[in-house]
């Protein structure tokens, strides 16, 4: 197949923030791949906590990572050259090229807008100098009045490359054409020429039900056709950039197992916990209140982007004590990345990464480790054999992940032999000793060099770990839940297959000759 100069581009915009634009992209990028191109997926400005590393050790969104994955590409900081972290308090850390920037405040953006762009609009120029085709795709909406002037990942991106732009109307919402007319009438004349047809997104029902509408919708907006009305789909496995995924209610009668994630205010990589809700008879909630936790088979402490902050927040919602007496009652308890932080003795910010300079905080003690934060983020993909023995036979079992912190976590020394200081107060530290169960040892080791990663108590209980993706690797999530009472044969977690099965769906739905046309690869 002829190689093009540069690649073809096409984005894909949305009406309104998770109308489905990076899952749709997602399908795009491996529908594209199966059809011979070489393709890449481009995002000029993710805002999200759920971030991921790329082979080389960059840091961009995971939703890209997904759309690198499903078009069988290696991820590349070049797909998302600038990734916005909220912190809270309208602050957000701006992670330039992989690497952390800045901390600016809403009303600094605009001081940085310019310099960010020409970063963006070169790394869009390099990538389309190595792919055929280049599927990009916007944030929110293209036509918030007050946020245009500073827009680098909307229309911008579409005018720099003259690329046809497909818009995405959410119809489980509800108002899909409403928003999908009212986003024409205030996009720019210029603009809405590239703008060459709506798709209808999450559609429950029969088509047939829409009657005229996407008729009286191309009348209406300024003879725009509808190139597709994809029905929802359902678990689709997929890595999201939006948290308002974790609004979604689990729906299935027949779980057993029940897992609680305690959702924290600036909970980061929840897609670490999309393989355990995809194993039959187990339920994945996430609770943010003392009375939603219930009984739980295990707890999760998750990853986060803020790890002070939400300790503090731990203590002031009151889930410290009910989180311990659970674990007194034998439930298990486990966290990931900030999680594991939390679950030591104390977590202190000498130099002020992420709280005022010098804060310590007291963890929930139940973990033989002290966390300090440190300037250096560690962004690396990993490989490492497991050490803590989960199941028969299982020590030495590969595992594959990936770390993204600030924090360095140090043992401190074998086993708990005194209180940690007032995280909890009203027990005494006779039952704080009683929790630890004796020795504590490393979950697994890194390679090449074998150094240690997290810690287990010695009964399997407590236990936490700074790899995201721990529960991708099918014989250790099926050792886990086995401990938790699951008794499941369980499956493979397969991402592949995911991506297969969304574009396929999406692929049976899509005007999929037309948008060839339009992109120029017919």
């Amino acid at each position: 197949m002829p190689q093009p100069n540069l690649a073809k581009p096409l984005m894909i915009l949305g009406t309104h923030s998770n109308a489905g634009k990076s899952i749709l992209v997602t399908a795009l990028c491996r529908i594209f791949a199966q059809d011979g191109y070489r393709v890449a997926p481009f995002k000029a400005q993710n805002m999200a906590l759920n971030a991921g590393v790329t082979p080389d050790g960059h840091e961009i969104g995971r939703a890209t990572i997904a759309q690198a994955e499903a078009a069988g590409v290696a991820p590349h900081v070049d797909m998302n050259p600038i990734l916005l972290k909220p912190e809270g308090h309208r602050r957000s850390q701006v992670v330039l090229n992989g690497k952390p920037y800045a901390h600016i405040k809403a009303e600094n953006w605009y001081s940085l807008k310019n310099e960010l762009w020409n970063h963006a609009a070169s790394a869009l120029d390099r990538l389309r100098s190595r792919y055929d085709v280049v599927v990009m795709e916007g944030a929110g909406s293209p036509v918030e009045i007050n946020l245009k002037a500073g827009d680098i990942v909307n229309m911008r991106v579409a005018c720099h490359v003259n690329s046809p732009v497909l818009l995405v109307g959410d119809i489980d919402r509800g108002g899909v054409f409403a928003s999908l007319v009212g986003t024409m009438v205030l996009l720019e004349p210029h603009e809405r020429e590239l703008v060459k047809g709506f798709i209808i997104n999450k559609f429950r029902g029969d088509v047939s039900l829409l009657g005229d509408g996407l008729t009286m919708l191309q009348e209406r907006a300024f003879n725009t056709p509808t190139l597709g009305v994809i029905p929802y789909l359902d678990q689709i496995g997929v890595a999201e950039e939006d948290s308002v995924a974790l609004e979604r209610p689990i729906i299935n009668s027949t779980n057993q197992t029940d897992i609680a994630v305690i959702r924290l205010p600036r909970l980061a990589n929840f897609d670490d916990f999309d393989p355990l809700a995809q194993e039959t008879s187990v339920t994945v909630r996430y609770v943010s209140q003392p009375n939603e936790l219930g009984q739980p088979e295990a707890i999760i402490l998750p990853g986060t982007k803020m790890t002070l902050p939400d300790l503090e927040w731990l203590h002031e919602v009151g889930l410290v004590e009910p989180i311990l007496a659970r674990v007194e009652q034998g439930t298990t308890l486990v966290g990931i990345c900030g999680g594991y932080q939390m679950l030591g003795q104390q977590v202190s910010d000498p130099q002020g990464v992420e709280a005022e300079a010098g804060t310590t905080r007291h963890g929930l003690g139940l973990l033989p480790v002290n966390t300090r934060f440190e300037g250096e983020k560690r962004t690396v993909q990993v490989q490492a054999t497991l050490s803590a023995c989960f199941g028969e036979g299982l020590q030495g079992t590969p595992l594959r992940g990936y770390e993204i912190h600030m924090g360095r976590t140090e043992i401190i020394h074998g086993k708990l032999t005194s209180s940690p200081l007032g995280a909890t107060e009203g027990r005494d530290s006779a039952n704080l000793i009683a929790l630890s169960k004796g020795e504590a040892s490393p979950l697994c080791r890194i390679q090449p060099d074998g150094h240690a990663d997290g810690l287990v108590r010695a009964d399997g209980r407590v236990w936490g770990s700074y790899l995201h993706g721990l529960f991708d690797n099918d014989a250790f999530r099926h050792a886990w839940l086995h401990r938790l009472g699951w008794q499941d044969e369980g499956q493979s977690f397969d991402r592949e297959q995911a991506y297969n099965r969304l574009a396929d769906h999406v692929r049976a739905n899509l005007n999929m000759a037309e948008i060839r046309r339009l992109v120029g690869i017919e």
